[in-house]
Order: structure tokens, then sequence, then C-alpha cells
């Protein structure tokens, strides 16, 4: 499995379902649509995007790291 960061290539906003997808196998679309279907039940959902989008290391940071 891959680390789990936000990808510099196939982002739409921020990267957060890019970088999930490819953690967990699964295309960018697919977990873009899962995203968005949840955002029909209640709960955390936006709050999460956001906090993940603040959390998770970008790709471009952790490379210009080394």
């Amino acid at each position: 499995m891959a680390a789990l960061t936000r990808p510099s290539e196939g982002r739409m906003i921020a990267g957060v379902c890019a970088g999930l997808a490819r953690r967990f196998g699964l295309s960018a679309t697919t977990m873009r649509i899962i995203f968005l279907v949840s955002c029909l039940l209640p709960g955390p959902q936006f709050l999460l995007y956001l906090a993940l989008w603040v959390l998770l290391p970008s790709e471009d940071k952790k490379a210009a790291a080394w």
C-alpha cells in the first residue's frame, strides 16, 4: 500500500480523495463519489475532509524535505 499523502497529480481541490484512493487501491473518481454520497448522511464528513487537508502531508513537501 502507498503512503497516505496528498498527491501532486490528480488533485481536484486538495488531493485528499486522490490520496485516500491511492492508499486503499481505488480510483480517485470512486473515492470522490463515495465522499459525495457520504455527505448525504448526517455526520462530520466535510470537517473530516478539512482536517485531512491540513494534516496529510503533500507529496511536494515530502519530496522537498529529502
